[in-house]
């Protein structure tokens, strides 16, 4: 019977001190894709979810706004060909 993941209790989050995280009910599936996947890359399982948490806060969309601003600051002054007969045609295939 596989199970949900719907408790997450944080510990401690005070000052500097680093965060702890309880996390319940996690699906068996998930923790032996998890298990395995720490023991291919030689790691402990709780280096393993942290490195997947930290990379995941990271990943925040905060800044895509500036970034793509800067991107599009790139690109003026460039001749780009109108895409739509390309969109349709790929569309109709």
């Amino acid at each position: 019977m596989a199970t949900r993941l719907d408790d997450i209790i944080v510990i401690s989050e005070e000052g500097d001190r680093v965060a702890q995280v309880v996390i319940r009910n996690i699906e068996e599936d998930a923790m032996r894709r998890l298990k395995s996947r720490a023991a291919r890359k030689g790691v402990s399982l709780e280096r393993e979810l942290r490195t997947i948490l930290t990379d995941a806060a990271r990943a925040d969309r905060s800044g895509f706004g500036q970034r793509a601003s800067a991107f599009r600051r790139k690109l003026v002054g460039r001749r780009h060909s109108d895409s739509t007969r390309l969109i349709r045609k790929d569309r109709d295939r």
